[in-house]
């Protein structure tokens, strides 16, 4: 009897380590910045291969976090979303793309992914991020903004997803862009390790300061007196008074 039990625990063991394994290689997920300057395109790679339950009705998404630093356009999003280029909702969806680093908030965004098809169990998408302005800094010419790893998010609303893999995930969206149904999500039990991605972005210099103020004052009146001149050279001043 004794021996009958330690052989079944050893399995249910086994079972578990195996499980455990296979939920560890089915949630990969990576991130990679392309172009330069301010203006840049978030890329986020996810592989849900060996996860045992999947179905080609679930919706596939990622959810990252973004600093103060890093703000989407939401005018943009919607422009691309009206195209079918890109979908994703912003949380909050009020974002102030004219505020500076130091009193923005951080920006949640659920980015769908869409099938690879170079992998038919891998997912991408691309997601434009613009950087903020810093603060004047006094050596380096670039701020260095951390992004963190994104979260792979599964929603299937006809299928059940294996519980030793997915756990429910406190997200209020739609599984398909529709607002008005909104369906469980689930992310993965096991995450990656930590890991971040780091944008630099081009900032002012201290020394900078005196210079840039004059050079600014001067166009300014320069401008203005261009201005000034061409309207009393070519402006109408003359009252004319209609009586009907």
């Amino acid at each position: 009897m004794a021996a009958a039990r330690w052989r079944l625990g050893w399995g249910v063991l086994l079972c578990a380590l195996h499980v455990r394994a296979a939920c560890r290689r089915g949630s990969a997920v990576s991130q990679e910045l392309l172009n330069e300057g301010f203006h840049r395109e978030l890329l986020v790679q996810a592989e849900l291969g060996g996860t045992g339950q999947w179905a080609e009705g679930c919706v596939v998404a990622a959810r990252t976090h973004l600093p103060p630093g890093v703000y989407v356009d939401p005018y943009e999003l919607a422009s691309l979303q009206q195209h079918n280029v890109t979908k994703a909702v912003l949380i909050p969806d009020v974002v102030d793309v004219e505020a500076p680093e130091y009193s923005a908030t951080d920006l949640t965004v659920l980015l769908y992914l869409q099938p690879d098809p170079r992998c038919w169990h891998c997912f991408r998408a691309a997601l434009p991020v613009h950087g903020r302005y810093h603060r004047p800094a006094e050596s380096s010419e670039d701020v260095l903004v951390a992004l963190k790893r994104a979260e792979v998010l599964v929603c299937c609303c006809d299928e059940r997803l294996s519980p030793e893999c997915w756990q429910p995930a406190e997200v209020e969206a739609p599984c398909s862009g529709n607002k008005d149904h909104l369906c469980q999500w689930y992310s993965a039990t096991h995450q990656p390790e930590y890991e971040e991605l780091i944008l630099r972005v081009p900032v002012g210099l201290t020394q900078h300061t005196f210079l840039v103020c004059v050079v600014t004052l001067l166009t300014t009146v320069l401008c203005s007196s261009l201005i000034l001149a061409a309207v009393c050279r070519y402006g109408d001043f003359s009252l004319v008074t209609c009586l009907e």
